[in-house]
């Protein structure tokens, strides 16, 4: 009898703390305003600020921001599959960002703050590809935020880790300056 009972125990125990974690990787302008965005979204377990899509390994900020590496600021976001999906972290990607805007994101412009949807597989392209299809359709105009294969990413240096937590007013401050919020109402708004 105990053998069965901590059989059910056991199994009970395992089931509730399975994680099935997969990771996505996005690109929005400002590392810090898409990690605040993302760690708040149901079924994220973590997401760590880095940069993705270029030649130069292990890159610093400065080389990201005023030499050409080819990276884009960029978020790794590891997820629970049995509490969230690829598409739903899309759908939420799509409303953090301008996909109209092809100069950056918000106040910060240049190549390494254009805006990217990453995909490691093949449904995932399909769902981006799909995704700005339906996007296009519905506001009437052209997606220019870039789709890329993953390759690498790079963390950022542990200043830029949560730093929206860690230098709050700061964060704040920046966050209304690059009217974020403003131009995300006004286009998600409908």
């Amino acid at each position: 009898m105990k053998k069965i009972l901590f059989f059910f125990i056991f199994i009970f125990n395992t089931s509730i703390f399975a994680q099935d974690l997969e990771k996505a990787y996005f690109a929005g302008g400002c590392f810090w305003c898409m990690e605040e965005s993302f760690e708040k979204f149901d079924g994220v377990i973590d997401v760590t600020s880095g940069y993705s899509g270029g030649s130069t390994a292990n890159p610093t900020y400065e080389e990201v921001t005023y030499s050409d590496t080819g990276h884009f600021e960029t978020i790794e976001v590891i997820y629970d599959k049995n509490l969230t999906n690829y598409n739903k972290l899309l759908d939420h990607f799509w409303k953090n960002i301008d996909p109209f805007d092809e100069r950056g994101q918000f106040c910060d412009k240049g190549y390494s703050y254009r805006s990217v949807a990453f995909y490691k597989f093949k449904q995932e392209k399909k769902a981006i590809d799909k995704s700005i299809e339906q996007l296009e359709e519905k506001f009437n105009k052209k997606i220019v935020t870039y789709v890329r294969k993953f390759d690498k990413f790079y963390k950022a240096e542990n200043y830029h880790q949560n730093y929206y937590k860690e230098k709050f007013l700061n964060y704040l401050r920046y966050k209304k300056a690059c009217g974020r919020e403003k131009v995300l109402n006004n286009i998600w708004k409908s």
